[in-house]
């Protein structure tokens, strides 16, 4: 398993597995515990999930997958805005803490910026890491001038990752995010890095795996992987996906096919907003 260097120096996982929409269809829940068991079997032990997700059912069904096994788990869940004041986050990671069935988080994240200052919530994050709640702190769908006035907040400087859109089709933080993240070695959690999906009908990236013997969403996945500084965290309730995903840690890309990459899939020319699902 690759892995990725957090700036406390703790090394994780660069495959994860994500807890979007997890828990919402009852008729899959078996299937989408065992997908995440047989995950943490394949060395896939970073679990991303949300407060926000199923309002807490990922966080349920991910207690129950992880039974018994907490320990090898690296544990990421993420506060609404709206919950992100200083008794807010507090709060708000305790709920989540109870359906999770721990004691304690191993990274807790702003999942966006809303109207709640900066400087409050990181003054939370701090509180809760004093308390041993969590063991380290980050931020989600932030952009350069957010990450700028984090960086200036006493505490801001301790992130640990910005969890970011970022695929083939969602390049946009190359321009400037990703090199003033990489300029003080915080990593790119990457979310959606299939794009939900649809890669996998995309015409150009499905012609680009058939050259190369691979399929689109190990492609996908590869390109990501190939940058030591990027963790992905694609979601699947499905054995099947989850063992082709994990595929791609064996497709390593020469030079030659990330410029073939760069080609059919264009990095950005200038600035633009920050995208976000």
């Amino acid at each position: 398993m690759n892995t990725v260097t957090l700036p406390c120096g703790e090394r994780v996982p660069a495959f994860g597995q994500g807890g979007w929409n997890l828990g919402d269809d009852s008729s899959m829940r078996a299937e989408e515990i065992a997908t995440l068991r047989l995950g943490l079997d394949m060395g896939a032990r970073l679990i991303d999930t949300a407060e926000m997700y199923g309002d807490g059912r990922s966080e349920e069904l991910i207690a129950e997958a992880i039974a018994g096994r907490r320990d090898e788990v690296f544990l990421v869940s993420k506060v609404y805005p709206h919950n992100a004041s200083a008794k807010g986050a507090v709060a708000a990671c305790e709920r989540s803490l109870r359906r999770l069935k721990t004691d304690r988080l191993d990274l807790y994240l702003l999942h966006w910026r809303g109207a709640v200052p900066l400087a409050e919530t990181l003054q939370a994050f701090m509180r809760l890491k004093e308390a041993g709640k969590i063991r380290h702190y980050g931020v989600s769908n932030l952009d350069l001038a957010d990450m700028q006035e984090l960086w200036r907040a006493p505490g801001g400087d301790a992130v640990q990752t910005n969890q970011l859109l970022y695929n083939l089709t969602r390049r946009g933080i190359e321009w400037d995010l990703l090199p003033w993240l990489r300029e003080r070695r915080v990593p790119v959690m990457a979310y959606s890095p299939i794009e939900q999906g649809r890669l996998t009908g995309n015409r150009k990236l499905a012609g680009f795996a058939a050259r190369h013997g691979m399929t689109p969403a190990q492609a996908a996945l590869a390109w990501l992987l190939a940058r030591e500084d990027v963790i992905v965290i694609p979601k699947t309730g499905r054995r099947g996906r989850l063992k082709e995903n994990f595929g791609a840690i064996e497709r390593k890309l020469t030079p030659e096919q990330l410029a073939e990459l760069d080609q059919l899939f264009a990095p950005p020319r200038g600035a633009s907003s920050l995208q976000m699902l």
